[in-house]
């Protein structure tokens, strides 16, 4: 589910950052977001956990663990906080219970969300924990997908830590293919030991009292009963309160079956039993109607009334159960032995379809779901389950009432609330759903309204566009000294005269793409193009001291540029005049459709003047803009005085080359 996916994003991103997790799923090929209740396939998962690897460098063992630790904190924070808490009092208990949790959310969810490894349709993991003599346990692990073991360690460690206080240390002893059960599954053997852990406060608490504990053990032991004290000692072992517990003193043992405070013996509970079974056969078939006894051989000894009522071969005494029915979950051969090893697990049985009336072989089949236990001294296994039923639906395909279902049995509840809670989930899947093409929406409204302010900044400023958007006037600015620069193409008009209109419009396009590159190179604004004529300007809309060096070195680079572009007609490069003038304009917008930021005054005339008097291939300068240069390492030559047409005798210069930049550094290349 993506329960699973969004926990290993989540973890990616609080310990690694956005940037790692966007890394990791373009080069795994995944999408960004997951739906809590959608299943995806396992692929999408190993391909995270694979790339994970190599981009942290990090062995594919230490991520697993480490997602382990991580999954069972975000279950916590997700809601399942106190259904954890509450499988066991101990870490044994806990394990020997994870197979009724998958069952439990199996029947709530209609497949397992929440396993503690990738969960595939009704597909979980199995747990089955041994303890041995020194205190220890065997943790067999059972899973379809290979190579996820490594996070059961991080899992177990963390929930030991968080409700147990214990630390553990997990070591693989033994690892197969399993061949027991029906289904290939792989076989993890743990070997799980144990430390319990002390908080500060705790340590000090103990070694304060370990005196006083000193002095009272002689005066305890002797009030003690020797025979009360070897039975409390017997039962308390019996009951197990220690996971897997520590080696323990003589009088840590006694001072732990001791009320504290009063000081008197917890002998333990021991069940009394009647001399006899004060229930009659009929009574019991009744009253548990979902029940079936069953010897080595599988014959059946006994079965519920309702059972009987569905499949009534039952009925038949000493018929095979196997017979009748298959073993669904765990996946173990259906034999007395493999019932045995997994018998703390819960039972799954499916009617055979070949064996039920005719009235039932067009419905789906019924499923029992509930415990096994052992009768040594009758040889015999009771099955006492439950229909495995999720809603009124399934009830209803069935053709079964609420009314099959005894009374006690919480099954019938069950139904009911899950129904209930079936309809929520819906309904949070669909808001789940709705959400995440909000979210789509959004990101790609976000890229579109990126692409309309790249395109209306390319046409005005960034300033004046924003003061645009919000709907505010924009004031025409003075500027009192700012570099203007116009260009042209040279014979422009017997070109246009000799081409098709495409191949102009395709010789233009080649040398303004050249052309606009330089001006984000060189920092300079691009105010306008009309025909051949290019116009940029540095030091507005920003003032900047340097506005005549970065249009002179803009103005190289386009003489350097104009030579790549290819001249329709002759076929050889095209050249280009250039114009520059140094002085104060007026600038603003004109215009309220396809508004215009524009620049008015004399300067903007004598740069136009400069371009259109000046030489092929050359840099024509007026004496302002080379007195601003004049200083700043350029290698200008004079051309002496002229007639400029509206403006009469002008002394103007032209310009060479900047003596400290190279050609690169002038065309922006690397």
């Amino acid at each position: 589910y993506g329960f699973i996916n969004t926990c290993l994003k989540s973890l990616v991103v609080e310990k690694y950052g956005e940037e790692t997790w966007e890394k990791l799923r373009l080069q795994a090929g995944v999408q960004d977001s997951f739906l809590t209740f959608e299943v995806y396939k396992d692929e999408i998962t190993m391909q995270l956990v694979d790339k994970a690897c190599k981009i942290l460098g990090v062995p594919a063992d230490m991520v697993l663990r480490e997602f382990g630790e991580y999954f069972f904190e975000f279950c916590k924070r997700s809601g399942y906080d106190h259904m954890l808490r509450t499988l066991g009092g101990n870490l044994y208990e806990f394990i020997e219970n994870l197979d009724a949790l998958h069952s439990y959310l199996a029947l709530s969810y209609q497949a397992i969300m929440f396993s503690f490894v990738f969960p595939q349709e009704m597909n979980a993991p199995s747990f089955r924990v041994e303890k041995n003599e020194d205190g220890s346990m065997h943790l067999h692990y059972y899973s379809d997908r290979r190579g996820l073991c490594h996070i059961v360690p991080g899992i177990i460690g963390a929930a030991a830590l968080d409700f147990f206080n214990i630390e553990i240390s997990m070591e693989i002893v033994n690892q197969t293919e399993e061949e027991e059960r029906t289904g290939k599954k792989e076989h993890t053997v743990f070997l799980v030991t144990q430390n319990p852990v002390f908080s500060y406060k705790e340590r000090n608490e103990f070694s304060s009292s370990s005196q006083y504990l000193a002095d009272s053990e002689k005066q305890v032991e002797n009030q003690l009963n020797k025979e009360d004290l070897e039975k409390a000692k017997n039962t308390f072992r019996g009951r197990g309160s220690s996971v897997c517990p520590v080696k323990k003193s003589h009088w840590k043992t006694i001072r732990g079956i001791i009320t504290l405070g009063k000081g008197k013996l917890l002998r333990g509970f021991d069940p009394v039993y009647p001399k006899s079974l004060w229930i009659d056969t009929k009574t019991f078939c009744n009253g548990l109607p979902f029940h079936m006894v069953f010897d080595k051989e599988l014959r059946v000894k006994q079965a519920g009334v309702s059972i009987q009522k569905i499949v009534p071969g039952l009925q038949t005494m000493d018929i095979c159960l196997d017979q009748y029915f298959s073993i669904v979950h765990p996946e173990v051969p259906f034999t007395i032995s493999s019932i045995q090893k997994f018998i703390n697990s819960q039972f799954v049985f499916q009617t055979r379809r070949e064996m039920m009336p005719e009235s039932w072989k067009q419905r789906p089949m019924l499923e029992l779901r509930g415990q096994m236990i052992w009768m040594e001294s009758l040889q015999c296994m009771l099955y006492l389950c439950s229909p495995l039923l999720r809603t009124l639906h399934e009830l209803e395909e069935r053709e079964m009432h609420i009314a099959d279902i005894a009374p006690h049995d919480v099954t019938r509840d069950l139904i009911l609330l899950n129904q209930q809670r079936l309809a929520e989930m819906e309904l949070s899947n669909q808001l789940e759903r709705k959400k995440e093409e909000l979210r789509i929406l959004s990101k790609h409204l976000e890229e579109e309204k990126k692409k309309t302010e790249a395109l209306l900044y390319a046409m005005l400023p960034q300033h004046v566009a924003n003061q645009l958007k919000e709907g505010k006037r924009v004031e025409a600015g003075e500027f009192k000294e700012c570099t203007i620069l116009f260009s042209d193409v040279v014979t422009f008009t017997s070109i246009c005269a000799q081409c098709e209109p495409i191949q102009i419009v395709l010789m233009l396009n080649s040398m303004y793409l050249r052309f606009d590159r330089l001006t984000t190179v060189h920092d300079v604004y691009k105010v306008e193009t009309i025909g051949d004529a290019y116009m940029v300007v540095g030091g507005v809309p920003v003032p900047v001291p340097t506005h005549a060096e970065r249009v002179a070195n803009f103005a190289l680079g386009m003489i350097i540029a104009a030579k790549g572009v290819q001249n329709p007609v002759s076929g050889n490069p095209i050249q280009i005049r250039v114009g520059i003038h140094t002085g104060p304009v007026l600038a603003g917008v004109v215009g309220e459709k396809m508004p215009r930021y524009c620049l008015f005054g004399d300067t903007v005339n004598i740069a136009s003047r400069m371009e259109s008097h000046g030489v092929p291939s050359k840099i024509h300068l007026s004496s302002s803009a080379y007195q601003c240069l004049k200083y700043k390492n350029f290698e200008m030559t004079e051309r002496g005085e002229i007639e400029v047409k509206g403006k009469g005798k002008m002394h103007t210069y032209f310009l060479v080359r900047n003596k400290a930049a190279t050609e690169n550094e002038i065309m922006g290349r690397p």
